[in-house]
C-alpha cells in the first residue's frame, strides 16, 4: 500500500509499504486524510531529534472504519468517521500513575518515535480510536491538533475573567484560541503573519496584534494598561518567545509552554520569583480534550475550513512539505488526502 515517507531531511516520497496486518485488539481504519504538523516539518527538514530516517509520517488522522468495532463498550458499524490518539501509554511510569498518560515518560507518538498513520490502512488498537460519526473526514484529522491547544487552556487553567496572551497562530495557537473562546476569556493573539491572525480573529480572537518590526511587551502592555495578562501560552517554541512570555505576563500570572526550543533558554529568574509566576508546561492532549474539540467543532465553534490552507494528493507529500519550508507564513495547515 501507499504511504508518506520521509527518506532523509529534504526528501519525501510516496512509498510502497506492506500492507496492515491487525494484531490481537487491532482495528483495521482506512486512512482519508493526513493532516501535517510541525513536527513533520522538522523531521522533512533534519531538525527533529527523536526520528530516525526512514519515517513514515502521519499523527493527525481523518479515517473510516473498515469493520464493524467494539470501541470503549459501544459497537461502531464501517464507515463510521474516526480520529486517533496518536500516543502510547505506558500504565507505569509517575505521569501515568498521576493519571496525566498525556505527559507518558515512554511515549511513543505515530509518525515520530514510530512509523505513523500516513498510508492507505492502519491497524490501530481500539482504545486509540476516537469515534466522530457526525463529523466530516476533514473535521476529524483536524481534532488532533486543535487538542494540543485545547490541553494548554486547560494547563493554564483559563477562566472567563481572565485576559490571555496567546503567542503564536499556527494551527496549535488557533486550537488555543478556540480553547480560550470556549471558556469566555479576552485573547490577544501576537503573530508575524497577518493572514494566520486574520484566522484567529474568525475564530473568536479579541485582538490580533502583528508583531512583526514591533516590541510585544511594549504592545501587550499597551494593550493591558501596563497590568500584562494574566496568562500567557507560548506556541511557538524560540528563546525569544519562551523570554518575552516571562517577561509580559502580569504579577500573579500564570505562563504554559506548547512549544519546544531548539537551544537552552537563559531567563531573567528574579521574574519568577517577583512575579510569582505558575509555569508549566503543556504537552499533547488527553482523551477529554480530543472530545472537547469534537463538541467545539460540532457547536460551530471551530470551522476546519477556515484553518486548512493547503490540500496535496499523497503522491505530492514532497511537494507538500517543500511548499511549507518555503512559505511558512502562507501555510496554517495541509491536509494530504490520501483516497
Amino acid at each position: 500500500m501507499k504511504a508518506c515517507r520521509i527518506v532523509r531531511p529534504r526528501l519525501a516520497e510516496p512509498a510502497e509499504i506492506p500492507d496492515a496486518v491487525p494484531q490481537p485488539g487491532e482495528t483495521i481504519i482506512a486512512i482519508r486524510r493526513i493532516g501535517l504538523c510541525g513536527t513533520d516539518l522538522k523531521t522533512y527538514l533534519g531538525t527533529n531529534p527523536i526520528v530516525t530516517y526512514p519515517r513514515v509520517i502521519g499523527h493527525e488522522i481523518g479515517a473510516v472504519l473498515e469493520q464493524d468495532a467494539e470501541i470503549r463498550g459501544t459497537v461502531y458499524p464501517p464507515g463510521t468517521v474516526v480520529t486517533v490518539n496518536p500516543y502510547t501509554v505506558c500504565g507505569k511510569c509517575p505521569s501515568c500513575r498521576a493519571n496525566r498518560p498525556n505527559a507518558c515518560r515512554e511515549n511513543q507518538t505515530l509518525g515520530n518515535q514510530r512509523d505513523g498513520a500516513g498510508c492507505e490502512r492502519f491497524a490501530i488498537s481500539g482504545d486509540r480510536i476516537v469515534p466522530v460519526p457526525d463529523l466530516s473526514i476533514d473535521q476529524a484529522a483536524c481534532i488532533e491538533p486543535l487538542s494540543v491547544g485545547f490541553h494548554a487552556v486547560r494547563r493554564a487553567e483559563v477562566r472567563q475573567e481572565d485576559t490571555v496572551l496567546i503567542i503564536g497562530a499556527g494551527m496549535i495557537g488557533l486550537g488555543v484560541v478556540a480553547g480560550c473562546v470556549a471558556r469566555g476569556a479576552k485573547t490577544i493573539v501576537a503573530d508575524l503573519s497577518d493572514a494566520k491572525l486574520a484566522t484567529a480573529l474568525n475564530l473568536g480572537a479579541t485582538v490580533p496584534l502583528n508583531v512583526n518590526n514591533r516590541s510585544l511587551t511594549d504592545e501587550v502592555h499597551r494593550l493591558t494598561n501596563g497590568d500584562g495578562p494574566d496568562v500567557v501560552i507560548e506556541a511557538v517554541g524560540t528563546v525569544r518567545t519562551y523570554q518575552d512570555a516571562v517577561r509580559v505576563v502580569a504579577f500573579g500570572g500564570r505562563v504554559v509552554y506548547i512549544g519546544y526550543a531548539a537551544e537552552d533558554v537563559p531567563f531573567t529568574t528574579k521574574l519568577f520569583v517577583m512575579k510569582e509566576l505558575d509555569i508549566r508546561g503543556s504537552r499533547n492532549a488527553t482523551m477529554e480534550d480530543f472530545h472537547d474539540v469534537a463538541q467545539a467543532i460540532r457547536s460551530g465553534t471551530i470551522r476546519v475550513d477556515e484553518v486548512i490552507t493547503h490540500r496535496f494528493p499523497i503522491d505530492d507529500i514532497d511537494k507538500a512539505l517543500r511548499t511549507w519550508a518555503e512559505t511558512p507564513n502562507e501555510v496554517t495547515k495541509i491536509v494530504v488526502e490520501v483516497n
